[in-house]
């Protein structure tokens, strides 16, 4: 977060692969207008919401139960501010969400968690923290 954080006041967030709604509910602590969480599993949609009741709710954040993919795939330019994605490895979404951000570059600021062995594309800006790194794209210069 602390890479976004002059993004996140007042921004539109969205929260791809949201598992337990961690970077969303980040996002919104720190000042985001709204939070978009994705998340397929049934599971994880009920912890996102339990973590929102728990933290006392937010007006700006929208549950999703729907593929990460194809959720983007709908999305136009600039859609968001911010978008997060935290995919699972041993699956290609996370290649699948970044060649669709390439595509159609759907929020200013795209950064996704991923494997440090999967090379990602320029312009990403990637930062490894062990076997697990981060990769920001950037639509527009900060």
């Amino acid at each position: 977060m602390s890479i976004v954080h002059n993004e996140l006041p007042e921004a539109r967030v969205l929260d791809l692969c949201a598992g337990s709604g961690a970077l969303g509910l980040e996002a919104l602590s720190r000042g985001a207008a709204s939070c978009d969480f994705v998340e397929i599993t049934p599971r994880a949609l009920t912890v996102i919401q339990a973590n929102l009741e728990h933290l006392g709710g937010h007006a700006g954040a929208s549950l999703h139960r729907e593929d990460a993919v194809a959720f983007v795939k709908k999305l136009g330019p600039l859609a968001y501010d911010v978008a997060f994605a935290d995919p699972p490895y041993a699956t290609d979404t996370g290649w699948q969400l970044i060649q669709q951000w390439l595509e159609v570059p759907f929020a200013a600021v795209f950064g996704i968690e991923h494997a440090s062995s999967l090379k990602m594309p320029a312009p990403g800006e990637t930062r490894r923290y062990g076997s697990t790194s981060l990769t920001f794209f950037r639509a527009i210069d900060p």
